[in-house]
């Protein structure tokens, strides 16, 4: 279906030529589609055009972004939850990310002015809002950024067998990261989104390879008897890989035809549905309860050595998108107030080149200092996806379906009713996830130092998988 076709976005495409009483707008007011209210404007004689890009680049950003981490803790995950809950998991997980990822491309579509997730939090709750979730927002993509500096700096220690100090690869990734975020636009990186999957899709067919090579190394459980922290430890991973849904407003506001983001979306559900499916289940089906994470780790040295290897683009590439993202709220709202922007947001002006890289490079500087304070992966992801994921990903998206559905239309029929109930699930579900993720993360993280099994921070030791 269409996302232009459903009635609450067809509302929001027609443009207001006459003042409405206030007591029909006090809960579906609708900004005006034009170029007005549009975040970059008129671009017929802009020198920086933002609104370049067809549904399938923002596929190839939208997989690059969400795949590359994720897919690298999928196996230790079924090796905490076991087989059966693992594809359970993947498979639920990712039928309610479609669900809500759908909801975003209604939301925007209903405002197009909507950039972030900072625009959509001033409709929802005015100026607090606005500042809650853009916090929010800027904090969980600098935390990605951060987890791609730890991933490269695992990656570098390992291809090189801790040849030098760990701090400087985290640096030499930080800086790889910083270079490439440079570009203004999306659809320069969309180009390199595409290098970025066939990175990453490689590195896990030569683990997968090498695991099938290497023989059944351990047994493999149908189910798991777990305690409650350790087993939502391991959801908290899963939930992470479906994590890209707070870019999704910013993909949407480059691209040429906003209601084409439906097509982007399926093809990004069932792309990282299957590889999370099949990468799980063959990489744990060979390694048992030997599987580590990343999942780079599960081969012999040298194959390990030529994954990292291969993986090194989407490391690189998937971190570079978030960081371009995260850097390109802070810029909007540098330069744009009250549906004007600032010439200097489409113009190659000193003061614009300038400030946009003064974002980019303090955004790479904490990302490397939380690469260096918190060297810890599966923990990491844990936290962030607890806090952040959980209401981006899911739960924020059942607030957005109250919003654009009056109250007078939500107990009308039994179809209604049916998506009232689900949506109130739905954040119901971001809400647990935030409280239960961050308890077992934090437990993980507590025992992980209290048994000596994490590297003091900014240390020089050899953090790759020998």
């Amino acid at each position: 279906m269409s996302l232009s076709r459903h009635p609450s976005v067809e509302a929001g495409l027609k443009t207001i030529h006459h003042e409405k009483s206030e007591k029909h707008h006090t809960h579906t007011e609708v900004q005006p589609h034009g170029n007005a209210f549009d975040v970059y404007g008129d671009e017929d004689e802009a020198e920086i055009k933002y609104r370049t890009m067809v549904w399938w680049k923002a596929a190839a950003l939208m997989l690059a972004e969400t795949v590359s981490l994720g897919i690298l803790s999928i196996p230790s995950a079924f090796a905490s939850v076991g087989m059966v809950a693992g594809i359970i998991l993947v498979i639920g997980l990712g039928v309610i990310a479609t669900a809500t990822g759908y909801l975003i491309g209604l939301f925007k579509l209903r405002y197009p002015h909507v950039h972030n997730m900072a625009d959509a939090g001033e409709i929802l709750a005015g100026p607090i809002g606005r500042e809650v979730l853009g916090a929010a927002q800027v904090v969980f993509m600098v935390f990605i950024c951060g987890s791609h500096v730890l991933t490269g700096l695992i990656a570098f220690d390992t291809i090189t067998a801790g040849a030098s100090c760990s701090v400087l690869w985290a640096a030499i990734a930080a800086i790889i990261c910083l270079v490439l975020t440079i570009p203004r636009t999306l659809n320069g990186i969309s180009y390199l989104s595409v290098a970025s999957f066939i990175s990453i899709i490689s590195a896990v067919m030569i683990t997968m390879i090498g695991v099938g090579v290497a023989g059944h190394q351990g047994g493999v459980k149908v189910t798991a008897n777990l305690k409650f922290g350790t087993g939502f430890l391991a959801v908290t991973d899963i939930i992470f890989a479906y994590a890209g849904h707070v870019g999704f407003f910013t993909f949407i506001a480059e691209m040429k035809e906003p209601k084409d983001f439906a097509k982007a979306l399926y093809m990004l559900q069932i792309a990282d549905t299957t590889l999370y499916l099949i990468v799980g289940i063959v990489v744990y089906a060979f390694t048992g309860a030997a599987t580590v994470s990343p999942a780079l780790g599960n081969t012999n040295t040298l194959l390990r050595k030529i994954s990292y290897g291969i993986a090194l683009p989407t490391i690189v590439i998937a971190g570079v998108i978030n960081g371009h993202v995260c850097a390109k709220l802070i810029f909007i709202r540098i330069f744009r107030r009250k549906g004007v922007h600032s010439r200097h947001m489409t113009t190659h002006s000193w003061t614009g080149w300038l400030t946009w890289t003064g974002i980019c490079i303090a955004i790479w500087t904490f990302a490397f200092i939380i690469a260096e304070v918190i060297p810890f992966f599966n923990d990491l992801l844990g936290v962030i996806s607890a806090i952040f994921a959980s209401w981006f990903t899911y739960g924020i998206s059942g607030i957005f379906w109250f919003h654009l559905t009056p109250a007078s239309e939500r107990w009308t029929t039994w179809r209604q009713k049916l998506k009232t109930i689900f949506w109130s699930g739905i954040i119901v579900m971001g809400a647990f996830i935030m409280v239960a993720g961050l308890y077992a993360s934090v437990n993980s993280i507590v025992e992980g130092y209290r048994t000596g099994g994490f590297p003091s921070p900014f240390t020089c030791a050899d953090l790759g998988l020998q």
